[in-house]
């Protein structure tokens, strides 16, 4: 019997163990996972922090799950080596796990940029449910926060530590907020919405050290402005987790090479997940953790049967409270598109759409959620709009007319 054995209890292991369970029951199916915890997710993280949720809240799935389905999950098992080979695992306690067909799907790390004296007591980063933990301890015996990055997840714990009762200010070092979602023009409604809620915004600024004794008590910028700080959080993107691929030598670039199987340099490993480099791209989006995953079960089981062919990137979340949603080429600046923008600043809502040869290959809506499946539609279908678009920057389009 085939052995299958996936390291790594994200969205993308647990999607790929799932598809591996349904079309081999009764395979023997193995997940290891480094936290002592089984799949949890990760985006309601802030919310945890702020109290909205539990932790039984933001676990997807009862162990008894697993069971039903013949997965076996190994919690608290991180992997320390990697013998492509030999088809051999070893856990951190020594112990040897052997493999016929292996997924790689670790996911990422928090990257912590080299700032002076990021070792000091109150500064965070956050990617697990322990970090949630310790922040969210922290918080409690604290008044004034600053988070490095208004990003998504910078954002959202901004959210989430004002909600506590902090005074909150975030610092960008992009000239706008959320510079992979939105563009200048998005993020200037954004930042209204962000403002009203009684946070602090800085963007375009460069941070230069943490300051304080033991434990922190300010960010220093490089324009020398000092912010008052009794707790920091460093939100400044994920690194995709390559130190066991690197290891076992198989090829690595900014994430585990892949092929349009999924496979990476090594017969029978495969990547999937914010892990995974595929055509250059690593996704960092859980749409591409999805499909990936499920590209690459069905190739563990039938090798070659499965082509991942790219993401749209496509994001749809909440935001400070406000529902934004990003699709394909929202953000490029380039000769051959055309920008439609329509702006409410004081409703909160903003919808931007690119075009290139009369058809959409990008959009922002943010509060727009009501337009947003005739979007996603139409630049889906490469529909041609060119004729119509005094009617797309309509405050309540007839979409029926365009989709007909």
């Amino acid at each position: 019997m085939t052995r299958y054995v996936v390291i790594g209890n994200g969205v993308a292991g647990v999607t790929a163990a799932q598809a591996i369970a349904q079309s081999q029951p009764g395979a023997d199916l193995h997940v290891y996972a480094a936290e002592p915890y089984p799949y949890y997710r990760r985006p309601q993280l802030p919310d945890y922090i702020a109290g909205l949720v539990t932790e039984d809240d933001i676990t997807y799935r009862p162990p008894q799950w697993y069971a039903e389905r013949g997965i076996q999950v190994h919690l608290n098992c991180p992997v320390v080596e990697l013998d492509a080979a030999a088809y051999r695992l070893r856990l951190a306690d020594g112990t040897d796990v052997p493999y016929d067909r292996l997924l790689l799907a670790m996911g990422g790390v928090a990257w912590m940029p080299p700032v002076e004296g990021v070792d000091r007591r109150g500064v965070f980063t956050l990617r697990t449910l322990d970090d949630a933990r310790t922040i969210r301890a922290w918080a409690r015996e604290s008044r004034q926060a600053v988070v490095v990055g208004g990003g998504l997840l910078g954002l959202e714990t901004a959210r989430a530590l004002r909600a506590l009762g902090l005074e909150v200010t975030v610092l960008e070092v992009a000239p706008y907020l959320m510079p992979r979602q939105l563009d200048r023009e998005g993020a200037a409604v954004l930042e209204i919405l962000i403002h009203r809620m009684g946070i602090r915004t800085e963007t375009g600024v460069v941070t230069e050290a943490v300051l304080g004794d033991s434990a922190v008590r300010a960010v220093r910028l490089k324009d020398g402005r000092e912010f008052p700080a009794d707790l920091v959080v460093f939100s400044a993107g994920i690194r995709p987790e390559v130190t066991l691929a690197r290891q076992a030598g198989l090829v690595v670039n900014r994430g585990v090479v892949v092929d349009k199987y999924l496979q990476t340099s090594a017969p029978d490993i495969y990547a999937a997940g914010d892990v995974a480099e595929a055509n250059g791209i690593v996704y960092g989006i859980v749409p591409a953790a999805i499909e990936q995953a499920r590209v690459a079960a069905a190739n563990l089981v039938s090798p070659g049967s499965a082509v991942y062919r790219g993401t749209i990137p496509t994001t749809t979340l909440k935001v400070v409270g406000a529902e934004l949603t990003s699709i394909g080429e929202c953000v490029m600046e380039a000769d051959d598109l055309v920008q439609l923008r329509r702006a409410d600043p004081q409703q909160g809502r903003y919808r931007k759409l690119a075009m290139r040869d009369g058809r959409i290959v990008g959009a922002i809506l943010l509060n727009e959620r009501e337009h947003t499946s005739a979007i996603r539609q139409l630049l889906e279908r490469g529909t041609d709009v060119s004729a119509y678009t005094d009617l797309l920057l309509e405050e309540n389009p007839d979409w029926k007319r365009l989709l007909a």
